[in-house]
């Protein structure tokens, strides 16, 4: 075999999609109107000729059915070798499933090619090959038998599959009667523990508890790096696909936007570095807004480098400023004002208010600017956004949150080291330099 088992090229995948005129929601359709339909379809058919010869009848009119081309994937070209853990990533709707779908050999493209070799395993939805009338035990060969196993091998792996899946006491159960998670535990077992030389798993796994998931992921490690199979991983969190894959292909409206390092194609996905729109001075007059105003507002966000300059990126080794101009609109008792820092993948960070270091202060009506200033040594080189908040005594003002903060960079990054960090921080530690320790028995003669 060899080391490339997956490769595809310029592959496509084309739906037509339907759409209804203006008559509404369809009607119920009874029989005689099938029979009716049946009976004029002829002459339709040569009305439909006749207007399609003439201008007229090109024009489509506005209360019929039109039909629409849509391209789930198109132009995509990647290859993945033997051993690699590979992840894929983008909003819903990008072409993930309907990738895997293809790879799965689900579903055939519409143009270009895909070369697979060896045997695939998928697991791309709850109870993907199983029979719910069927017991656990009888899944389980079933499921063996699809993946072309003889039964002496599914029976060899037999009680590894059961132990990992722990449905013991269900295992002679109709799997109609399953939970969803645990669906997916057995399902995931047999794909797993069946040697495929291709495994695909979709995000059905986030269906299990934190536990099982942290099984699953170790299990994936182990088939990708110890047993050297190819792993195809696709889910929304990021962590995981840091955690589990070596390689990420970002895929935006059906196409290959990246493929490459996780830490790089995750900072695309999270909205900086390849696609990023960041902008240093955002207008804030008419952000959207969680809850309405009351009393002061938030007018402009800019932020600034070290140097305090409008800045879209700003150096690991830098400060981020942050000014923030507010309209007050009456006098504010104790106002004060707070921030937070949230991480691209949803998880808070910090928060610091005003009032932390100064006493809440009394304004009057009018314009004002606060600056602070935030040190990036304690980011990761990935997307943060922040959130803002206004009070009067403890009094909501107002609030906008989900605004993107400038792109940390690093001069001489360490992407390796970046993709494998751990957490949401990174937290600068003093580390001694590594010293030799003499032999004890030296030591011992040297005091004597």
């Amino acid at each position: 075999m060899s080391d490339v088992p997956i490769l595809v090229e310029n592959l496509g995948k084309k739906y037509v999609l339907s759409h209804q005129g203006r008559g509404g929601h369809k009607k119920y359709v009874a029989l005689r109107d099938v029979l009716t339909e049946a009976a004029m379809a002829p002459f339709r058919k040569l009305r439909k000729r006749r207007e399609l010869a003439t201008d007229d009848g090109r024009a489509a009119d506005s209360g019929s059915n039109s039909r629409e081309e849509f391209w789930a994937l198109k132009e995509v070209s990647f290859e993945i070798k033997r051993g690699e853990s590979v992840g894929i990533i983008g909003r819903n709707g990008a072409g993930k499933s309907t990738l895997l779908k293809l790879l799965s050999r689900i579903t055939e493209p519409t143009t270009g090619r895909i070369e697979l070799e060896g045997k695939v395993a998928s697991l791309l939805e709850v109870g993907t090959g199983f029979h719910p009338e069927l017991t656990g035990r009888e899944n389980i060969y079933l499921n063996g038998a699809i993946l072309g196993m003889k039964r002496a091998e599914i029976k060899s792996k037999f009680k590894e599959i059961v132990a990992f899946a722990e449905v013991e006491k269900f295992l002679d159960t109709p799997v109609k009667h399953y939970s969803s998670g645990m669906y997916v535990r057995l399902a995931f077992a047999v794909a797993a523990h069946l040697e495929p030389d291709v495994l695909i798993v979709d995000e059905v796994l986030a269906v299990g508890d934190a536990e099982f998931q942290k099984k699953c992921m170790g299990k994936m490690q182990s088939v990708s790096e110890r047993e050297g199979r190819t792993v195809l991983f696709v889910s929304h969190n990021m962590q995981a696909i840091r955690q589990m894959c070596r390689r990420v292909i970002y895929l935006k409206q059906g196409k290959v936007i990246y493929s490459g390092d996780p830490h790089s194609a995750i900072s695309a996905y999270l909205g900086q570095g390849l696609d990023a729109e960041s902008h240093a001075d955002i207008d804030l007059s008419d952000y959207p807004r969680p809850h309405p105003i009351e009393g002061a507002s938030f007018q402009r966000v800019r932020f600034t480098d070290g140097r305090g300059d409008p800045a879209s990126r700003v150096r690991l080794t830098d400060s981020l400023g942050v000014e923030v101009d507010i309209k007050v609109n009456k006098t504010m008792r104790k106002f004060d004002l707070a921030m937070a820092v949230i991480h691209g993948e949803g998880l808070r960070v910090f928060s610091e208010a005003y009032s932390d270091q100064h006493a809440p202060t009394d304004l009057k009506p009018g314009k004002y600017t606060l600056r602070f200033q935030v040190p990036m040594r304690f980011f990761k080189m990935e997307s943060y956004f922040l959130t803002l908040a206004m009070n009067e005594n403890g009094t909501h003002c107002d609030h906008v949150d989900g605004l993107l903060m400038p792109e940390i960079f690093d001069e001489n990054p360490n992407l390796q080291m970046e993709s494998n960090r751990w957490g949401v921080l990174r937290i600068p530690v003093t580390w001694d330099l590594i010293k030799p320790v003499m032999n004890r028995a030296v030591n011992e003669g040297t005091t004597r």
